[in-house]
């Protein structure tokens, strides 16, 4: 981890549960961190814990909701003028909707779930993207600062190092059946395999512009956090093992300490003994 101190991480989703488990584990790490959400005071709150006034220093809180694409770009263009670039994006921020699938009158907490676990993503990716490809190895003479290959077949010669890790689920790789007794998943689970389908497209992308650009996935099983509905919240805390938000963020540290010739497809994480 130590090639990563003093770079810039991006972490959506940052007011609580994984999002803010993994704010906390890249400052202790040494990266400056901001954090994105929409209840901001969370992530302020987040900063006022840490131990020591470095700590504190090293992390920002900003208010955006990854919906809104201007109030992303506006994010990215903060920390670009502020920080100097983004060199890690942890896109974290999800929601899980309270209906059916064919439900009546389900179009506004469909379409916000599409919006936050999709588009969201999407727009912080592109933004990551479009300032890591950018951003260049200082001290390198300005013939060696572009796009391409080096001399010894390395990508992305004279570029520094970028790392997208994009927070999924189990329920992106098979859709569980929680019976009838529980609530729907709905479109849920169709979010979370799109975003597998975009981790590879990312990959093809990145290696195409010759980018030191990674991308990774998480896909953690049942995570304590408040994403589940009140439905499920009293059901599986009783019956069902979990995770918590720091097994999510030490998998995310691990991914990031892997050299740089190596490319995490998926860390597929569960709680010992669960049923799905």
């Amino acid at each position: 981890m130590e090639r990563w101190r003093n770079k810039v991480a991006i972490v959506s989703g940052a007011s609580s549960g994984i999002g803010a488990a993994c704010a906390r584990s890249l400052v202790l790490a040494g990266l400056q961190v901001v954090g994105l959400a929409r209840r901001q005071q969370r992530v302020e709150q987040l900063r006022d814990e840490l131990q020591t006034a470095e700590q504190r220093q090293r992390l920002h809180a900003l208010r955006c909701d990854i919906r809104q694409e201007t109030e992303v770009v506006e994010a990215f263009r903060w920390a670009r003028d502020q920080l100097g670039g983004v060199h890690v994006l942890v896109s974290n921020a999800g929601v899980m909707a309270t209906t059916e699938l064919s439900g009546a009158e389900n179009t506004s907490a469909i379409r916000e779930t599409i919006e936050t676990n999709i588009m969201g993503g999407v727009y912080c990716v592109r933004e990551a993207f479009q300032t890591m490809k950018q951003q260049r190895v200082e001290g390198l003479p300005e013939g060696e600062q572009g796009e391409g290959v080096g001399a010894a077949g390395e990508l992305g010669c004279g570029m520094q190092e970028g790392h997208v890790i994009i927070i999924n689920s189990v329920a992106g790789q098979q859709v569980p059946n929680l019976g009838p007794q529980l609530p729907s998943l709905n479109i849920y689970p169709a979010t979370k395999f799109a975003l597998r389908a975009m981790q590879e497209i990312y990959r093809q992308e990145f290696q195409r512009h010759k980018t030191r650009v990674r991308v990774s996935t998480i896909s953690p099983g049942i995570v304590d956090t408040d994403i589940l509905p009140a439905q499920l919240q009293g059901v599986i805390k009783e019956h069902m093992p979990m995770l918590s938000s720091m097994d999510v963020a030490d998998a995310m540290l691990w991914i990031l300490s892997t050299p740089p010739n190596v490319q995490v497809q998926n860390i597929t994480i569960k709680p010992q003994g669960e049923k799905f």
